[in-house]
């Protein structure tokens, strides 16, 4: 053998070594994606994640609740409180004030989602076996919401004051997270809000990159 011949096996060897240019692709892709969804996570904290619309006879325009991630507001119509509003219906049916659903949930809200984001950037920049895990609270973050959400409004419709004006004319029931519900006199229309949207988008981003990552740590090995 030449020693051009063995030059050329030489590079050609080392071309063949080099990743190619999806492989580089799909490496990287798992770090954008996770910056991304850390980002979204940051934007939606100033974005209601669910709503409610109750109707009832006194109010022909309906009232409007806007859940954050950390309070509550009605429209911006300054010059009604709608929060307190169907604060003062639900006390008719025994119901408890919103102000005391989920105090810690909303206290270490900001926390929490800050604290999952810069999990999401250690994830990012820190590739190794493990990594990925600290991906999964993020990627959960949507459905957590709910589900605690769904939780405050079964204790709260199960947990009725005996007491109350309507307390007679009521059983207790659980809220739908979702959908419409009749309660007496009154109808509900709960739905998610954009910052919900925004989380979901960025539950999508983490699970494909967290697939990605996962499936070339398995071909890897292999």
């Amino acid at each position: 053998m030449t020693a051009n011949t063995m030059s050329k096996a030489s590079v050609s060897a080392v071309e063949s070594s080099r990743p190619s240019g999806l492989a580089r692709l799909l490496r990287w892709l798992p770090s954008v994606l996770f910056i991304l969804a850390g980002v979204l996570l940051f934007v939606s904290i100033n974005q209601p994640y669910w709503g409610l619309v109750l109707q009832a006879p006194q109010y022909p325009g309906g009232l409007q609740m806007r859940v954050f991630v950390n309070n509550m507001t009605g429209d911006d119509d300054p010059r009604l409180d709608e929060v307190r509003e169907i604060d003062g219906l639900n006390h008719y049916i025994g119901m408890k004030s919103l102000y005391e659903a989920a105090k810690l949930e909303r206290s270490i809200a900001i926390p929490a989602v800050i604290l999952m984001a810069v999990m999401l950037a250690v994830a990012a920049v820190w590739r190794r076996r493990w990594t990925w895990l600290l991906a999964v609270p993020a990627m959960l973050f949507p459905f957590i919401f709910l589900a605690d959400l769904a939780y405050w409004m079964a204790n709260f419709g199960q947990n009725l004051d005996p007491y109350a004006p309507l307390s007679s004319s009521i059983q207790p029931f659980v809220p739908p997270v979702l959908g419409e519900g009749v309660i007496g006199q009154f109808k509900t229309v709960a739905y998610v809000d954009t910052g919900w949207y925004i989380i979901i988008t960025g539950s999508a981003l983490i699970l494909v990159g967290v697939l990605i990552r996962v499936v070339g740590m398995v071909r890897a090995r292999g």
